[in-house]
């Protein structure tokens, strides 16, 4: 875990161990994925990126797990599911998914499936 991440994280603690458990699983299926820490996200990305962790406030606070990461990631197609808090046409068939994880178990199949069709989208994108 670099400086980075840990100062990303640094008043929101609890939510590291949902990171971790994503972090491992991302480079796990994806190794040759780079990581960017930012001012407001971490973002995973091969050619270009495919997905990103965030406190993004996709619900409202009375809706958000506590602690919670938001999971974005991009599809040349909406997802409809309950899990995805939000799904936005940002340009023609580039859909834009958050996701708010809880707990470090919600990294599961289902949502490393949508990650790594986002990988593979992000590969064939011009």
């Amino acid at each position: 875990m670099s400086d980075d991440v840990l100062l990303f994280f640094s008043g929101h603690m609890p939510a590291l161990p949902i990171y971790e458990a994503l972090e491992k699983r991302l480079l796990a299926g994806f190794p040759n994925t780079k990581i960017l820490v930012q001012k407001t996200q971490i973002t995973f990305k091969n050619r270009r990126i495919f997905a990103c962790a965030s406190f993004l406030q996709a619900k409202r606070k009375a809706e958000r797990p506590e602690p919670y990461l938001t999971v974005t990631f991009g599809l040349d197609h909406p997802v409809y599911d309950k899990r995805v808090a939000a799904a936005v046409e940002a340009q023609p068939n580039r859909w834009t998914h958050h996701v708010l994880v809880g707990d470090p178990g919600e990294i599961d199949d289902e949502l490393m499936a949508w990650i790594g069709e986002a990988y593979v989208f992000s590969e064939g994108k011009r």
